[in-house]
């Protein structure tokens, strides 16, 4: 039975290889007749005749009849699936992917655009649509506009703000009231602004998992504002045009093209490390270059550089993102004055000779996990330049001491930090300004640069309370007429530092009358006494500052969001002050600044979102010296009151 058993199956082994070569071949013959003569012939060299003839009868053959066997592309063929046709979820639009489809069975289907897959209808499930900015949609990068790779993302945004402030002013030669003799007029001012800003944003990539291979993104935005002050003047150098200044700007805020150059360790090569082959990083390590005009912060705070404008900028990580770095070049463009805006229009383009070098490099997890640690090196070049800003007023060179353009190179060495450890946060800076300005109109020679600026924050959480205080110093100026500047000034600052909106000091620009310079400038800490901060020149023989700050944040509800914010300032030097207003005497203290605030998010998400606050700077001694009359009593109305300036605002931005 074992003999018979190997030769059957021997047998048909190679009766199936025969068959299987006749129908490679097209041969048509019967596959039955074939296969049971070699089957007898096989069998009878091996077992008796009996047991042959018992065993094996050769079956009658069928001359009539011939089934062909079937060809490779037959067998191959079989139905196609058929999926219902589901929609994707959210407002997907059409599918752009136009490569042939192709082929697909029942075992094997082909999906062109794996973005719109469609899902079966299920209660469970929120269909999105183009109105809605956090359901899937084409418009925001959800799904791809061109092909699998290629996205857009649209953005529209709009803002209004109403904001009522008293300020110290001075009546000019052609008062608003006739009749009025008082050095100092009504500070009362109104101002209404609005913008409404539209972004489109293409890019290749899925920026979920790496950062894109290029991007261009063109920002158009328009402004209209309105300023009602009490007194003539202030809205404009011509007094004819009274009280009142209504504007309307219309400008491209951001234009910049970003391309990915590829792995850091095959840009830089003296960063490759063991892993790497061919230069390529094993952790995704990646460098890009951005051009055009573009948003950059130098800092966690905006201390010494925040702004929007044109400039070519590098930038990448290391060591698995363990380090990140930007080197960063700008030719700075004009703002306009009312809206600080750029001047960079449609149809004109307006530069303000000065260029800017920024280098910086970040190390997160320092010394603990969770601290960043930040080094940077910034460098201005102001060069001499005449500019009169958009209301007639001389920016350029300041309208103050001898009048005269001049350079001014600056250079600033740093180190900040921002993290946590432990429960503690911590946010601290500090700065080194070294350089040269050609001629220092308080001055009145030229100087060489020497000043500092430190600022911390220490905050703690207890449930929905935040605990902070803080500190802000910057050096003043004791000899102004010397050689040496060692007040600190900025480039371009816009610090999120002491309370920032909801602190007087930081939010209201507070100008010095009677004079071409301001003592502080809208949304900056730095007495700098400069003429304008978005369109005049560092000024670094000035008073200097030291701020300490206290503040609790509430966060009342999901929605909303509570602050209180409490300042004390105070001059580091008067002198310089002293020499600008040619008064002799002037203390130290400026005041106390309170202010309230809060965020109302009502959709619980970023898109609409309303601000309000109001703040108070109650003037300390030194200020009252600067913003009082010295001749009490005396008739004609001379002999201001102490001073206490106040804001209130409401902002409602509107983001899709």
């Amino acid at each position: 039975m074992r003999i018979f058993g190997f030769s059957t199956i021997l047998c048909l082994m190679l009766c199936a290889a025969n068959g299987s070569a006749q129908q490679k071949t097209g041969d048509t013959t019967q596959l039955p007749d074939q296969l049971a003569e070699k089957m007898a012939q096989h069998l009878s060299r091996q077992l008796p005749q009996k047991l042959t003839q018992q065993s094996v009868k050769k079956p009658a053959p069928t001359p009539s009849r011939q089934v062909p066997l079937p060809t490779v592309p037959e067998l191959a063929a079989k139905p196609k699936l058929k999926m219902p046709e589901d929609k994707p979820l959210g407002a997907a639009g059409p599918s752009r992917d136009k490569r042939k489809p192709m082929p697909e069975d029942a075992d094997f289907m082909i999906v062109q655009d794996r973005w719109r897959v469609g899902v079966p209808e299920d209660p469970r499930f929120t269909k999105g649509n183009l109105i809605n900015p956090y359901r899937q949609n084409v418009l925001k990068g959800d799904y791809p506009l061109i092909g699998n790779e290629i996205f857009m993302n649209l953005g529209l945004v709009i803002e209004g703000n109403v904001d009522i402030r008293r300020q110290p002013v001075p009546q000019d030669i052609s008062s608003f009231n006739p009749g009025g003799f008082e050095f100092f007029g009504r500070g009362r001012q109104d101002a209404i602004s609005g913008i409404m800003s539209v972004s489109f944003d293409l890019f290749k990539g899925d920026a979920s998992f790496k950062p894109v291979d290029w991007r261009f993104k063109v920002t158009g935005i328009g402004n209209f504002n309105f300023l009602n002050t009490r007194e003539n003047g202030a809205v404009n150098i011509d007094v004819r045009e009274r009280n009142a200044r209504q504007k309307n700007f219309v400008a491209v805020e951001e234009v910049f093209f970003e391309y990915r150059l590829g792995d850091t360790s095959k840009i830089f090569p003296f960063l490759r490390g063991k892993g790497s082959k061919g230069g390529r990083s094993p952790e995704y390590d990646t460098t890009s270059i951005r051009v055009g005009v573009q948003q950059f912060t130098s800092d966690f705070r905006g201390f010494i550089f925040s702004d929007s404008n044109l400039g070519a900028r590098l930038f990448g990580n290391i060591k698995s993102n363990r380090y990140q770095y930007n080197l960063a070049f700008f030719e700075m463009l004009e703002k306009d004055t009312n809206t600080q805006l750029n001047a960079l229009q449609f149809n004109d383009t307006d530069f303000r000779n000065q260029k800017v070098f920024i280098a910086n490099l970040f190390r997160q997890d320092t010394f603990v996990l969770g601290y960043t640690s930040q080094f940077s090196l910034h460098y201005s070049d102001d060069k001499p330049s005449f500019k009169l800003d958009n209301n007639g007023f001389l920016v350029r060179p300041a309208g103050i001491g001898t009048i005269m353009p001049h350079r001014v190179r600056s250079g600033y060495l740093g180190w900040t930090g921002d993290g946590h450890f432990g429960r503690w946060n911590i946010t601290h800076a500090f700065y080194q300004a070294i350089g040269r300005d050609s001629f220092n109109q308080i001055a009145n020679r030229g100087t060489k640069i020497n000043a500092q600026m430190a600022a911390a924050e220490l905050s703690i959480d207890f449930d929905y309370i935040r605990y902070r205080v803080a500190a802000f110093y910057t050096s003043g100026d004791s000899n102004p007429t010397d050689g040496t500047a060692r007040g600190f000034d900025a480039i371009l600052d816009a610090p999120n530092f002491a309370g920032g909106r909801f602190s007087f000091f930081n939010s209201q620009g507070i100008r010095l009358t009677q004079t071409g310079v301001a003592l502080v400038e809208p949304r900056s800490l730095i007495p700098s006494l400069r003429s304008s901060k978005i369109q005049g020149q560092a000024n670094f023989v000035n008073p200097g500052l030291t701020l300490y700050n206290a503040g609790i944040d509430v966060d009342v509800t999901p929605k909303l969001r509570a602050f209180i914010n409490y300042n004390y300032l105070r001059f580091n030097r008067t002198e310089p002050l002293e020499l600008v207003l040619f008064q002799s005497g002037i203390r130290h203290e400026i005041g106390h600044d309170l202010g309230l605030g809060f965020i109302y998010r009502p959709l619980l998400n970023e898109n609409f979102v309303l601000t309000g606050g109001t703040s108070t700077l109650r003037g300390g001694r030194g200020f009252n010296d600067i913003f009082t009359s010295n001749c009490d009593g005396t008739p004609n109305g001379c002999g201001a009151r102490q001073p206490t300036l106040w804001s209130a605002f409401v902002t409602a931005r509107f983001v899709y």
